[in-house]
């Protein structure tokens, strides 16, 4: 379900751990509370990057969302991932109907424009089984998962999705929030039945 491609691979954090990573990296969270720049005190290429393109997105994960979710009847939302460049960001989406199939849709991160959805032929059954699986477990909305995140970490959210522990036992939303302070990226994976918190990994790259 991971697509990370050009700066969208800045933003999001696709993997997961397996069932111990409801364990918080407590090293990780501990060094988050202070700014991390390259050895001469700037920033990092990534961060950079970040710096670049987040302020760029006039319209946020929630509205974006929103616009894609309309493209597809009776849809339900899979992911979500600021990408682009600063001159233009865009908000990847895909969304998925009941029986599992996914769409993708572009979304404008300045106008808010969805462009025509286009679904993946690439699924097979199985695969849009186990997509249709994960949204009827997922009780908790995405927007539940962001409000859990943000409130443990505020910031700009870039990136959430859907997916499971590696072992496919907790379905969970990865919720990537950056800080403007410092341009680090935190991700929290949020069990997508209870909210709770089951792991949290700052990437300071």
């Amino acid at each position: 379900m991971c697509a990370a491609v050009a700066a969208g691979a800045l933003l999001t954090g696709c993997g997961n751990d397996d069932g111990d990573a409801a364990k918080t990296d407590a090293s990780e969270a501990g060094r988050a509370a202070s700014p991390s720049t390259s050895a001469d005190g700037t920033l990092t290429d990534d961060q950079a990057e970040r710096k670049a393109l987040v302020p760029k997105a006039k319209v946020n994960y929630e509205d974006a969302l929103k616009s894609a979710l309309a493209t597809v009847d009776n849809s339900k939302p899979v992911s979500i991932e600021l990408k682009g460049t600063p001159e233009a960001p865009r908000w990847e989406a895909e969304v998925a109907t009941a029986d599992g199939t996914p769409h993708s849709v572009r979304v404008d991160a300045v106008t808010g424009k969805a462009d025509k959805p286009k679904a993946d032929t690439d699924q097979d059954a199985d695969d849009k089984r186990e997509l249709a699986d994960w949204l009827k477990k997922a009780t908790v909305t995405p927007e539940q998962a962001v409000e859990t995140a943000t409130n443990k970490k505020k910031g700009t959210v870039t990136s959430v999705e859907l997916d499971d522990s590696d072992k496919g036992r907790t379905v969970l939303w990865s919720v990537d929030v950056v800080t403007t302070d410092d341009w680090n990226k935190t991700t929290f994976d949020v069990d997508a039945t209870d909210r709770k918190i089951l792991r949290e990994h700052v990437d300071k790259d």
